[in-house]
């Protein structure tokens, strides 16, 4: 199901305003106050700062930001006929598939947003963290269209993991550094502590913060958890739902993956509207098994970095200093979930589940050998609580439609694939103590109401 390029959204959709409970405030690390706007305007540019506090149902995307879009959008909606068929299933499957960006996945949604504003309040450079690589690529891109200095620590174990992706940053004209790096005092003391640190998100924002914050002329960008970002991605959703009209179907069940949770939100926050104004919808969040911040980690404050330099974020969380293991699926390597998302778990509006790898790649091969599309380790999440959902209705005998986020190609991944088709991959299984371990830094902190 293909849209015109008229049909590209001109506003953003903000769950904030329909929300049965509104997310509890980001307290200052210092004070234990709400955070207001002059505690995040040395990192953000104030226009997404009010966005990160609006209650405006709708929020009007700036034509030069459209037109950029437009070199991808609207993105296609497939129904995956040939994975039916390979499933066996009677149900039906469609996916939206964000991988024709030129990052190759959807993160570039927000990243054009963020580097527009942040030029328009005068930024030249822009700092930020990534995971698995997909970030940071779709950053580089947005500030090589807008003429930005873009700076990126990527995760150390996807540096080496993914060399190709630190690649196509520097092609786009970013400096890439493996976090933890030299290059600030958070990564130097995590490597006093431990040389051999495989990084984590939480480190890689410490250091992407810290640089952002020494200098006048840097902006931070993030690529998920805040409520701006999953704003950004609701393009996604509501042409998914212009597009399953098409189709003459509506989704029974919506699915995406969730590390910090920015594709996730981007797909399900237009239907979960639709589900808060009486639709039956069954929302499915998909983890690793070996970070399941949805399904092990408590609510509770914490900071969204290894370093304490963040601000405290209401949020299921592992804890700021849980490293996870180095899984291929980079970008769900994160220890805490957005807010808007924790709260909409909160409140029985979204549901999780949790993966091991050995599984979700067997999905992604399944799903490679149908559809022939090689998918990012992290959007096989979502291929597999698809998969398992259809298996599901085929045993209770019903048909449902599933709906789900194919958020971006596995081209740059194909080391997993090697391990994967090799035997060599590896399913970690979290033990409760080294939960508990982490949960432990958390425990002086404010508790949420």
């Amino acid at each position: 199901m293909l849209l015109p390029e008229s049909a590209l959204p001109e506003r953003w959709y903000n769950i904030a305003a329909d929300m049965p409970n509104r997310p509890q405030p980001v307290l200052h690390p210092g004070t234990g106050q709400p955070v207001g706007p002059d505690d995040l305007a040395p990192l953000f540019p104030m226009e997404l700062i009010l966005q990160e506090v609006s209650e405006a149902p709708e929020i009007p995307i700036p034509e030069p930001v459209r037109e950029i879009l437009r070199l991808w959008r609207p993105t296609p909606l497939f129904r995956a006929h040939r994975l039916e068929q390979a499933l066996g299933t009677t149900s039906r499957i469609f996916y939206k598939y964000e991988g024709v960006s030129p990052a190759g996945s959807h993160k570039p949604n927000t990243a054009v947003a963020q580097a527009y504003y942040s030029k328009q309040e005068g930024r030249e450079r822009l700092a930020t963290e990534t995971g698995a690589g997909q970030w940071g690529s779709a950053l580089a891109l947005a500030c090589r269209l807008l003429g930005l200095e873009c700076k990126v620590y990527m995760v150390k174990v996807s540096y080496h993991q993914k060399p190709y992706r630190r690649s196509m940053m520097e092609t786009w004209g970013a400096s890439v550094a493996a976090s933890p790096s030299e290059e600030t005092q958070a990564g130097r003391t995590i490597l006093e502590a431990d040389p051999d640190s495989p990084g984590s998100l939480g480190i890689a924002i410490s250091e992407a913060v810290e640089d952002a914050a020494g200098r006048e002329d840097t902006a931070y960008a993030l690529g998920s958890v805040l409520n701006h970002v999953l704003l950004h991605q609701t393009v996604i959703g509501q042409e998914a739902l212009a597009q399953m009209e098409l189709a003459g179907a509506f989704p029974d069940v919506v699915i995406g993956c969730v590390g910090g949770g920015s594709n996730f939100a981007g797909l399900a926050f237009p239907f979960i509207r639709e589900k808060i104004g009486g639709k039956e919808i069954d929302v499915l969040a998909c983890e690793p098994a070996a970070c399941p911040t949805l399904t092990r980690g408590p609510f509770a404050y914490d900071f969204g970095d290894t370093g304490q330099l963040t601000p405290l974020v209401p949020m299921h969380t592992l804890g700021h200093d849980f490293v996870p293991a180095g899984i291929h699926a980079g970008g769900l390597r994160y220890h805490g979930v957005a807010p808007l998302i924790s709260q909409l778990v909160l409140d029985g509006l979204v549901r999780a589940d949790a993966y091991s790898q050995n599984d979700v790649f067997a999905s992604a091969v399944t799903f490679a050998g149908s559809e022939g599309i090689i998918p990012a380790p992290e959007s096989a999440h979502a291929i597999h609580g698809a998969v398992l959902s259809a298996l599901a209705a085929d045993d209770e005998g019903v048909e449902r439609t599933i709906l789900f986020n194919l958020s971006g190609h596995g081209h740059f991944d194909m080391a997993a694939y090697d391990d994967y088709l090799a035997g060599r991959l590896e399913d970690f299984a979290l033990p409760e103590d080294e939960i508990q371990r982490a949960l432990a830094a958390i425990e002086p902190l404010p508790k949420p109401a």
